[in-house]
């Protein structure tokens, strides 16, 4: 395939996906044929898509394999929904203008970081600087260091387990072990209603789409050359008299980034954020989905995303204790069998297909005689 024809395909897919995203699912939410609960989920899925796209950015294009991008996530999340907490007012369960569990711990008065959390310009600035920031200061101290390869690895997700263990501290004044729920409205719209659950999907679509947009763009510029070979070979980089730092530590912030973008949203579509979305696991499990769609085209982590948590939606009801195996055979097989992930499938099978039709017939002197009489 030449690369003329795979970026009109691409544009044709990524078209496609946009209409499919942006109108003909809300307008079928709109009509009744989806159900909010449904409409809901798959706002879920694409926001996991976020956090599949910020992994690639790192492991498929810069070979950074972070296991920390389910904090940045997490943050994103909280940011989001200390204005949702603040815009419940006094109709919580204790009838008090405080967050429940405020109340719970002997409150009277709102803690003063909280105060701000009434105006949603400084909540979602706040998606963006808190993760920003802690991105900035952890891998400019990484990066410094040449800390690289399986060390990398290990640190963000030490990084992430610390960050869980003092979330979970009701002493934060975070919700604890809960973390934040029944949340009422946004912007002034209230959330159970199915036109705010339809806006809520429509921009979780688009900004997936625009991230996917701006990473392919960043990938074919001169900064997303330098990136790939750093992913290829960073010496030779270094030996180029380019910074490698200066690169990774860039697109380690935009990545974090992405995956708050993510938890923002992610907060009021499934109505709750608490510490266990920023745990181990959940990077592992995007590692997982990236793997699986496609590690290195952007494309497969959305589908990767998508597929594998809609096979757990499904598996978990039906088939409840089976689902990390179930999750584990699939990993292995595709890296055994499908290394270049689902994305991949269709090229190996037009190559194969390919390679059956110019098979040549076999030839009559290969033939068996017939036996002499």
């Amino acid at each position: 395939m030449t690369p003329t024809t795979y970026r009109r395909l691409e544009l044709g897919a990524l078209t496609s996906t946009a209409i499919l995203l942006v109108a003909i699912i809300p307008w079928l939410h709109a009509n009744g044929t989806i159900s909010n609960f449904t409409i809901g989920v798959w706002g879920k899925y694409l926001c996991y898509a976020l956090l599949a796209i910020s992994v690639d950015l790192l492991w498929g294009y810069t070979g950074l394999l972070s296991l920390g991008q389910a904090l940045f996530f997490t943050l994103g999340g909280y940011m989001h929904g200390m204005y949702l907490m603040r815009m419940i007012g006094d109709l919580g369960q204790y009838k008090k203008p405080l967050p429940d569990f405020l109340v719970f711990l002997g409150w009277e008065r709102l803690p003063a970081f909280w105060e701000p959390f009434a105006s949603f310009p400084f909540a979602l600035s706040m998606v963006f600087l808190l993760p920003g920031i802690i991105a900035y200061i952890f891998g400019f101290l990484a990066f410094r260091s040449r800390i690289k390869g399986v060390y990398f690895s290990i640190l963000t997700q030490a990084l992430t387990y610390a960050a869980s263990i003092m979330f979970f501290r009701n002493n934060l004044l975070l919700g604890g072990n809960n973390g934040f729920t029944d949340f009422k409205f946004i912007l002034g719209y209230n959330l159970a209603a199915p036109a705010t659950s339809r806006a809520l999907f429509i921009a979780t679509a688009m900004a997936v789409l625009l991230a996917y947009v701006f990473c392919r763009w960043l990938s074919q510029t001169k900064f997303g050359l330098v990136q790939q070979a750093i992913r290829d070979g960073e010496n030779r980089v270094l030996f180029s008299g380019y910074a490698t730092a200066h690169f990774k530590l860039f697109v380690f912030v935009v990545a974090a980034l992405i995956a708050a973008v993510g938890g923002a949203l992610y907060t009021p579509q499934v109505g709750i954020i608490n510490p266990g979305e920023m745990q181990a696991d959940k990077s592992l499990e995007a590692v997982v989905w990236v793997a699986v769609g496609g590690r290195g085209t952007l494309l497969g982590p959305i589908i990767g995303a998508i597929t594998i948590n809609a096979l757990k939606s499904w598996a978990t009801r039906a088939y409840p204790d089976l689902w990390l195996i179930l999750l584990g055979g699939l990993f292995i097989i595709v890296v055994l069998f499908l290394p270049g992930g689902i994305v991949s499938l269709p090229t190996r099978l037009r190559s194969a297909w390919q390679i059956f039709r110019a098979a040549p017939p076999p030839s009559p002197a290969s033939s068996p005689k017939p036996p002499l009489t």
